[in-house]
């Protein structure tokens, strides 16, 4: 007897089966406690991402691969940014961002830089009115939502730097009147970077204008394949007849708002501030990044965000964003270049040794 009291005594301190313990929680207490651990965002950010699946699906119908440059373009628009888009002839530059301008119920205008193209052909010129005794201005191709230029390199620096202003500020002054441009702007510059012969090279204070610059490289076999076949089924209909137009000059502009709202805690704009100031440091760059680089590193890291549906940055928002945001103003030493080093390696080397916050 005394064995078996003993025996009862000892299973009293034994741990009860687990089952026991589950079975004892209240399931609606878990219920009601998940419910209060439910994201949610403070920006409602769907339509905005419902609008971006479906550009890139238009944009899809016709581009083979290139996801890289038609997100970025996007967030450039988002961002209310410019982007330069640099790549060999025929990988699809100029016809991705007709694409792009199609897929949005906006003006567009395409310009042609060329070596006697003259500032007034793009901003405009003043014309007299013989019935009025007065002069007109007539407003050139600059005047639209999107605007094209392709070549940008063409033409000679006084073409280049009439669009200083328009980009920065969206107006343009002429005969001391100021001409606003309407809401949403955005250039899309091509440039060709083997064939230098007859080209301009865009200065830096030009360069800097762009939120991005966008490298576009040759597809691979299967995005070639996929290409022809395309191609071959096409037939006698043109690319841009695939496209709908369904998104708004109004809705772009409310995106844009959308975006600036997007929420950066302080922790993140040390970051930005610590890879920028990093540049400058950087005894493989002759010329660091400016503080305009790091505004354009907030802008697109924020339109990133956006595009993945949430209404606050992360590191990797920002490391996403770093590259193409930072690679054409930077300039490398006349060493290291010779070596063959080149911008994109340097900041690449920069983003792995500044510390990611946590």
């Amino acid at each position: 007897m005394d064995e078996n009291k003993a025996q009862e005594n000892h299973e009293d301190f034994l741990p009860k089966p687990a089952q026991d313990v589950v079975s004892s929680i209240d399931d609606s207490a878990l219920k009601d406690e998940s419910k209060d651990l439910e994201f949610k965002n403070r920006l409602d950010l769907s339509e905005l991402q419902q609008s971006v699946a479906k550009i890139k699906a238009e944009v899809g119908k016709v581009i083979v691969g290139q996801k890289d440059m038609v997100d970025m373009l996007i967030a450039s628009l988002l961002a209310k940014g410019h982007s330069l888009i640099e790549g060999v002839p025929g990988v699809a530059k100029t016809v991705t961002a007709k694409l792009l301008a199609k897929s949005l119920s906006v003006d567009f205008s395409r310009i042609q830089f060329t070596p006697d193209l003259m500032p007034s052909d793009i901003l405009g010129t003043s014309v007299f009115n013989l019935k009025d005794s007065e002069f007109e201005f007539k407003k050139g191709p600059i005047f639209s939502n999107m605007v094209l230029i392709d070549e940008i390199n063409r033409a000679p620096a006084k073409t280049q730097a009439a669009l200083f202003e328009v980009m920065e500020e969206q107006q343009i002054t002429i005969d001391g009147h100021k001409y606003k441009l309407d809401i949403p702007f955005m250039v899309l510059a091509t440039q060709n970077p083997v064939e230098q012969e007859g080209t301009y090279r865009l200065p830096e204070a030009q360069l800097d204008r762009f939120l991005f610059k966008i490298d576009v490289d040759y597809p691979n076999l299967e995005e070639e394949i996929e290409i022809l076949s395309r191609e071959h089924e096409l037939k006698e209909n043109t690319k841009t007849e695939q496209i709908t137009s369904f998104l708004t000059a109004k809705q772009i502009a409310t995106y844009q708002s959308l975006v600036s709202k997007v929420i950066v805690e302080k922790h993140l704009l040390k970051y930005i501030a610590e890879l920028i100031v990093a540049t400058r440091s950087n005894r493989f760059l002759y010329l660091g990044a400016s503080p305009r680089a790091s505004i354009s590193v907030l802008k697109a890291s924020k339109a990133f965000a956006a595009m993945a549906g949430r209404d606050f940055v992360t590191p990797e928002d920002i490391k996403r964003a770093v590259v193409p945001v930072l690679h054409h103003r930077v300039i490398v030493t006349p060493e290291r270049e010779m070596e063959g080093v080149t911008s994109k390696q340097i900041i690449q080397q920069i983003i792995e040794t500044v510390e990611i916050p946590r």
